[in-house]
């Protein structure tokens, strides 16, 4: 930044920085001088798109990208390319833009991210160029009371996984139960278990998993899938014969963005309940997986009325967080 320029900034009116599709953006671009500076134009954009960057070896990589938003304009023109004076002190340049009804919600993954950001220059007739931009944050709510009635209904599910072979072989009997099918951040999945080790070996892992499932598309080709724990449940270890009971066990939803990124096509999103059971034998992990949904507002009680419901549901954090952690295989 220039000895002139002692201020350049974007600054939004949405304190939050979280919007939905449809509302309007708005907000000011404002610059401080200290002396007389002539520009050739202020330019400001509006940029959100996804990208698919994954590595296919040292070379090599798999590449997509979609676009959403693409707004350009000129917050101050240089009308026949004559410079622009500035006086010394602060000038202020508003903007508005409406955003698209069909965004998809802000998502940053390993190899794939779902971003929006307003960008700005400023260019001196001296040939310096000052650029600045503001990342802003997208949701794109799910309603649970628009599901299907089925959502906010209990789930039961019972595997029976056979293990090993001959005298150390056997069954390991699952039973899971989730009071519904269907959150939003902020609540508790509440859970009940019964795991009956019919082995002759001791069942070493025993766990209850809130698991994220991210799948990368390039081309409309799947070309990458990760998978992250979001929170668990670690019960004992089962000894042959023996029987685990998991009662009012429960797994918190953090902030996270609605389940399929509505409107993105390159990144898909979906969340599930893992019991994940590990023998002490030579085998990888075994699971019953439960998918289930994540939206923005939760289901309203019968005895409340939409008012009360407005007034009183789980509010959705006012940001996604701007970091995640390094995703790792758990299931197989």
């Amino acid at each position: 930044m220039s000895k002139k320029l002692t201020k350049f900034q974007i600054i939004l009116d949405r304190g939050a920085l979280l919007y939905l599709p449809g509302q309007v953006l708005s907000g000011r671009v404002l610059l401080e001088t200290q002396a007389d500076t002539a520009v050739l134009g202020l330019h400001f954009h509006v940029l959100g798109e996804c990208t698919v960057h994954v590595p296919k070896g040292r070379r090599d990589k798999s590449y997509d990208k979609e676009n959403y938003i693409d707004f350009r304009m000129k917050l101050l023109d240089d009308f026949d390319n004559k410079p622009i004076l500035l006086s010394p002190g602060i000038h202020c340049f508003p903007f508005k833009l409406g955003l698209p009804v069909s965004l998809p919600s802000t998502f940053l993954g390993r190899h794939g991210w779902v971003q929006y950001y307003c960008k700005t220059s400023l260019q001196e007739t001296s040939g310096i160029t000052h650029k600045n931009q503001q990342v802003f944050i997208v949701l794109n709510p799910i309603d649970l009371n628009l599901e299907v009635p089925i959502m906010s209904s209990p789930l039961e599910a019972n595997v029976d996984h056979r293990v090993g072979v001959g005298y150390i072989g056997g069954t390991v009997r699952c039973n899971v139960g989730l009071d519904k099918r269907a959150y939003v951040p902020g609540e508790s999945i509440l859970l009940t278990g019964e795991v009956h080790n019919r082995t002759n070996v001791t069942v070493k892992l025993l766990k209850y998993a809130l698991i994220e499932t991210v799948k990368y598309f390039v081309h409309g080709k799947l070309v990458h899938q990760e998978r992250r724990e979001l929170d668990a449940v670690v019960r004992d270890k089962i000894k042959s014969g023996g029987r685990d009971v998991l009662q009012n066990g429960h797994l918190t939803v953090p902030p996270l963005p609605p389940t399929n990124l509505l409107g993105c096509h390159l990144i898909k999103v979906q969340y599930s309940v893992c019991v994940l059971v590990e023998p002490n034998l030579m085998e990888r992990q075994e699971a019953i997986r439960i998918p289930i949904t994540l939206g923005t507002y939760p289901f309203r009680r019968d005895d409340e009325n939409l008012q009360e419901w407005v007034d009183n549901y789980v509010q959705y954090p006012a940001a996604l967080p701007v970091s995640r952690g390094t995703p790792f295989e758990v299931l197989h």
